[in-house]
């Protein structure tokens, strides 16, 4: 077996132990409370928008109202002043006091809608400022169980960190046609890519070969394909 053949067997290994370590990772039980926080944030977060949302409409209508409620009133003492100017036929007072009346109830209609207006700022400032809360103690908690996480699962990057070191030193024995070949198998194959031909019976598949199917392979480089079901296949040579 030749020196590219053996990384490969290497690289194998080491990605199946990468496999596992992110397994045990994915495994750990503050994986999933991170999942389920994370998943919290971001109902959380469009709860939030649309609760702003609606506070800020609500804001922009009691605004909009008081700058009408203001220029009726100013209208109102424009009436007023009109009203007692010297030289007013009977006519034009009746006229003035009907505007005046008309302004009296459009204050009133908008002093019976700023109400519930009101009512409704109230609940949604509310709203927010309790969404708001939440969204603290989701980030307290997420910080917490990240602490947690990180000191439990120490052990586990360290050797995550040791293999992906090796990794890099093993890839580097490796030709890139076969390391192309390899990332394509490993994929296909969900991690177990590669399988050892000792005898006549390939360590993955476990199918006998027939005879010419193995001269074959005997003949070819060591590095092949099983025939079979097609991973790479490496020959263990005597």
């Amino acid at each position: 077996m030749n020196d590219e053949a053996s990384a490969l067997l290497e690289l194998q290994k080491i990605d199946l132990d990468l496999m596992r370590a992110h397994a045990q990772l994915g495994a750990m039980p503050q994986t999933e409370r991170l999942a389920a926080v994370a998943q919290a944030k971001k109902k959380l977060s469009a709860e939030l928008k649309h609760v702003i949302g609606l506070r800020k409409d609500i804001e922009t209508d009691i605004a909009e109202m008081r700058e009408l409620h203001a220029g009726y009133e100013q209208e109102q003492r424009a009436v007023r002043s009109s009203i007692t100017e010297h030289g007013r036929s009977y006519k034009e007072v009746q006229a003035l006091d009907a505007k005046l009346s008309l302004l009296a109830k459009q204050l009133e209609k908008l002093e019976f809608k700023r109400g519930p207006l009101l009512e409704k700022l109230a609940k949604a400032e509310e709203a927010e400022k309790k969404l708001k809360a939440l969204g603290s103690k989701l980030l307290a908690d997420e910080e917490a169980l990240r602490r947690s996480f990180d000191q439990d699962s120490a052990e586990i990057q360290a050797s995550i960190g040791r293999l992906g070191d090796d990794r890099a030193d093993v890839i580097s024995r490796i030709s890139d046609d076969v390391c192309k070949r390899y990332a394509i198998a490993f994929k296909r194959f969900s991690g177990l890519a590669v399988e050892r031909l000792a005898g006549n019976v390939p360590s993955a598949c476990r199918v006998k070969l027939q005879a010419d199917a193995y001269r074959d392979l005997e003949r070819g480089p060591v590095i092949s394909e099983c025939p079979y079901c097609h991973r790479m296949l490496v020959r263990e040579e005597p």
